[in-house]
């Protein structure tokens, strides 16, 4: 399948409201980040379109019968919904790399991800029961559990497909209607994602995407009718969200950046730890929230272990995304590449030793592209610019430790608070150093192992509110507590 095959100009419309229209916004130029060359040019969704949406998701979230059908009614749609994901996986795996330069073999499996994504909050919809508090007497006190409403889903580049799917899957389970805003890199992906809901018989309204720059963002999330926003992205942005949500008291999820420490204690298996830490900042060109973009190593080994990682990352293979043999694509956008290569300089500044990469890579094949090396910077203080601030590129910053205490201390010394690495085996001192680091997800001698079962979200800047598991659907609704008298004793 070409880049035009996989989004014909013809089917860039808009799931608006339960019709496909053509956006009324200004076009969208969408290019693959591997050469450079233009995919589409989608036409935006305008204010208007914006407000029509949202109304329209109101409306339907009262008069559509969605809130109120029965659990195993939702659970249908939602399993059709990641049957249908499976049979289009090719589409969408594709759409997905051409848009943000993920190798073909991560957007494949990502799909087969956001599927199973789906079917969990199917199978939780269908059976999660309520509540009966204990015995009053005279009285018998229920907790239900009741949609908000209109829920603003809004999506970031790096992995659009699962991202959409953990938000939008629990809302609807919920009962609510989802308006989704995707990132202006990765729209044709997240429209071919929501085909998949709609098909699967969603009622009209209940599901629309409004691609767009800004402007669209903000006007999702000030209108007055949107219920609740649930965000993944840059801090700042959610600042500006939350900013917006407040004064209306509208509840908020946000799942944001990180700036996560991987722990290499002198006992642990040095080969597998240097392969899970290469893995774990490499992985998707390090353009992952939870990439572990801090490395801490204890000082006894130091040496001999940034001599494995240098060994590991060297092998990685930098290439097109749709090659099997390519280990990483190029970053997701030209923009981006440059945000990493500022970052790598600042570095050089600062008086860090680039010890890998620190370039692009050279060749005809990698011209056209947004490729770059993955790095690894040593010799910085933990108070540098490079070490504290997330970059969201393939770049380790690599710095000694002596004592657990030290460790923890440095490893906590940060605005952020979503993920970290521990690689030790003595299983109490991985442990208490587990408990002891401010993070929503702690790995022991494995990293970016995730469960949809299992909660997700950040500490302190990384984030509020969690993702996933029970706590991610019920994040979705509002409880209310119901009484009921008159019994004779």
């Amino acid at each position: 399948m070409t880049e035009k095959a996989a989004a014909p100009l013809s089917d860039l419309l808009l799931p608006l409201a339960g019709r496909w229209t053509a956006g009324e916004g200004p076009a969208l130029i969408i290019n693959n980040p591997a050469n450079g060359n233009e995919i589409a040019a989608l036409p935006t969704a305008s204010l208007e379109q914006v407000d029509y949406c949202i109304n329209a998701a109101h409306q339907a979230f009262l008069s559509s019968g969605w809130a109120q059908r029965l659990p195993h009614e939702r659970a249908s749609c939602l399993f059709k919904a990641a049957e249908l994901m499976k049979e289009r996986t090719e589409k969408l795996a594709l759409l997905q790399t051409l848009e943000n330069g993920k190798t073909l073999t991560e957007s494949t499996g990502q799909v087969a991800s956001a599927a199973g994504i789906v079917r969990y909050y199917a199978a939780v919809c269908e059976t999660l029961t309520e509540e009966i508090a204990p015995s009053r007497g005279a009285y018998l006190t229920a907790t239900l559990h009741e949609p908000y409403g209109v829920i603003a889903a809004i999506t970031p580049w790096n992995s659009p497909l699962t991202m959409a799917a953990q938000k939008i899957a629990p809302a609807q389970a919920a009962g609510n209607a989802v308006v989704l805003k995707p990132s202006e890199l990765t729209s044709l992906v997240s429209i071919e994602l929501a085909r998949c809901f709609i098909d699967a018989g969603l009622p009209d309204g209940m599901l629309s995407v409004l691609p767009g720059a800004g402007d669209v963002g903000m006007a999702i999330t000030n209108h007055p009718k949107t219920a609740m926003i649930s965000f993944t992205g840059g801090t700042e942005t959610a600042r500006h969200i939350a900013a917006a949500a407040a004064p209306r008291f509208i509840p908020t999820i946000f799942e944001l950046g990180g700036k996560s420490p991987n722990i290499v204690f002198a006992d642990a298996d040095l080969e597998a730890a240097a392969k899970g830490v290469t893995s774990a900042i490499f992985g998707s060109g390090g353009q992952s929230c939870v990439a572990g973009s801090r490395l801490f190593v204890e000082s006894g080994i130091y040496d001999e272990f940034m001599k494995i990682v240098c060994t590991e990352a060297a092998k990685i293979k930098a290439g097109d995304p749709l090659a099997e043999d390519s280990n990483i694509g190029p970053m997701a956008s030209f923009a981006q590449r440059e945000r990493v290569e500022k970052y790598v300089e600042i570095g050089r500044q600062e008086g860090g030793k680039i010890t890998l990469g620190g370039t692009r890579p050279e060749g005809p094949d990698y011209e056209a592209g947004a490729y770059y090396l993955p790095t690894i910077i040593e010799g910085l203080p933990h108070s540098s610019r490079v070490v504290q601030e997330e970059i969201f590129g393939a770049v380790l910053v690599a710095l000694p430790f002596d004592t657990a205490d030290e460790v923890i201390a440095l490893a906590n010394d940060t605005e952020f608070g979503l993920a970290c690495g521990i690689w030790s085996m003595d299983t109490t001192k991985a442990w208490n150093t587990g408990q002891a680091i401010g993070a929503g997800t702690v790995w022991i001698n494995t990293y970016k192992q995730l469960s949809i079962a299992a909660p997700f979200g950040g500490y302190k800047d990384s984030g509020l509110g969690r993702e996933k598991g029970l706590q991610g659907l019920r994040a979705y609704q509002q409880a209310k507590s119901l009484y009921l008298g008159g019994f004779q004793g």
